[in-house]
């Protein structure tokens, strides 16, 4: 950062993610969630700098490959990406077929001419729901679900064994929510591929995932089956289990206070400062990585 400044923006994160299975990333806005997406597909800013490995199944490291390896290899053959905001992501002077029949023409060079190319744009649409009355439309003449549907549709036309989807459901209502989410799902599991979904939305997260992340300031402080999340025997770090008790079918009690800045973390757990049972060990010493949940007290 400016002044020769250093933040953590992610540190200690540490997961697996098998074929046909679904990780949900969830946490508050700023804790590093769409970073350490960022940081897989080599998109982040060029004064970051990053550490640790993130392997797929080939071998290949994520965090070490050079941009011709990610551009030629991996975005969008390898790893499949929905991004955060897709209408921001889609050329505002190009239609939804120009986007996909680009994306067809560069990740599966169809032979056969411009009728196979059509054909082609127009089967990757209907994979994600994208009515087909609507390929000629600019991004503007598109609702919040329709694209998001087309930003589905072009993340599907590589079948990347891994798709990591960037807040799929932001905006839309609960219908929409459900329906993207389940697509999502069925295009990976059934198939055998990952799916890495990162959200707010703990409904989504517990319609679809397998397994849930729980990110804050930075650190997966929980990690746990999606069934003993949101189930039996519940989160075990407080800021897990107080992000399902805000939620308005349970306690609908809100976390109280609001997360440190990243560049300004406490000496110790950096959600003593909110948590009503830090203790001060919990205020002076910095929880250790382990496996499962990361927590003087749980």
């Amino acid at each position: 950062m400016r002044g020769g400044r250093h933040v953590e923006a992610v540190t200690d994160a540490a997961f697996e993610l098998g074929p046909g299975s679904c990780l949900a990333l969830v946490g508050e806005s700023g804790c590093g969630k769409s970073v350490l997406g960022s940081a897989l597909l080599g998109l982040l800013p060029g004064n970051a700098e990053t550490a640790g490995s993130a392997r797929l199944a080939d071998g290949l490291d994520l965090l070490a490959a050079d941009e011709r390896t990610l551009a030629r290899t991996v975005r969008g053959r390898r790893v499949g990406l929905v991004p955060q905001s897709p209408a921001a992501h889609l050329t505002p002077v190009r239609t939804v077929r120009s986007h996909l029949q680009e994306t067809v023409r560069e990740l599966l060079a169809p032979q056969g001419g411009k009728a196979r190319l059509r054909a082609a744009a127009e089967t990757a649409a209907a994979r994600a729901a994208f009515p087909a009355d609507h390929l000629d439309h600019h991004p503007h003449e598109l609702s919040g679900g329709l694209a998001q549907r087309a930003a589905t549709a072009l993340a599907l036309v590589g079948d990347a064994p891994l798709l990591l989807a960037d807040e799929p459901t932001t905006g839309l209502d609960r219908d929409l929510v459900d329906r993207t989410v389940d697509e999502l799902r069925a295009h990976t599991g059934d198939a055998g591929r990952a799916l890495l979904m990162i959200t707010h939305d703990l409904a989504a997260a517990r319609r679809v995932a397998d397994t849930v992340a729980v990110m804050y300031a930075g650190r997966i402080v929980e990690l746990a089956p999606a069934e003993a999340f949101f189930g039996a025997p519940a989160p075990r770090h407080p800021y897990a289990r107080g992000l399902l008790d805000a939620l308005p079918e349970r306690a609908f009690t809100p976390i109280p206070g609001a997360p440190p800045e990243l560049g300004d973390l406490p000496p110790g757990c950096a959600f003593a400062a909110r948590c009503a049972l830090a203790d001060a060990t919990c205020r002076a010493v910095r929880p250790p990585p382990t496996e499962g949940v990361v927590c003087h007290r749980a």
